[in-house]
């Protein structure tokens, strides 16, 4: 008898994949996603925006939710209560999402600036997608 794996064992470039993925379609903002290699904390580093705390809260909620879909590793979250700065912890990658004055503040792609950039899924995309009758919005303005 095989013995099943609790945790997804999907490498954490690909999970960020997914995560970055989802984050956009909901709506956050100015994304940012490092490798850090040789990093003891984590393999991956993303840094997001929410417009509002509840915004934050709700980024927070469906992480944990899309966590326990896929089967990755969720260990704690940090900041839920205030909203400011909320700290994902999934072992292998740190989701942090942010209001704009905090993220400002402590500016963390500064403490990254020699690792390398995960590429990030289209932002403009993925909010005509979400938005019904805007399939062509994206389009349009790449055109231009």
């Amino acid at each position: 008898m095989t013995e099943e794996k609790t945790f997804s064992t999907l490498p954490a470039r690909d999970k960020a994949g997914v995560i970055l993925a989802w984050l956009a379609e909901h709506k956050a903002f100015d994304m940012a996603a490092f490798h850090l290699a040789e990093n003891p904390l984590a393999e991956v580093s993303i840094v997001v925006s929410a417009s509002s705390a509840r915004h934050a809260r709700g980024l927070a909620d469906g992480l944990l939710e899309l966590c326990g879909r896929e089967r990755y590793e969720f260990l704690r979250m940090e900041g839920y209560q205030n909203a400011m700065w909320v700290l994902a912890d999934l072992n292998d990658i740190i989701v942090h999402i942010f209001q704009k004055s905090v993220r400002e503040l402590y500016n963390l792609e500064s403490l990254w600036h020699g690792a390398a950039a995960l590429d990030l899924p289209d932002e403009r995309k993925s909010r005509a997608s979400a938005v019904p009758g805007t399939e062509g919005a994206a389009r349009r303005e790449e055109c231009a």
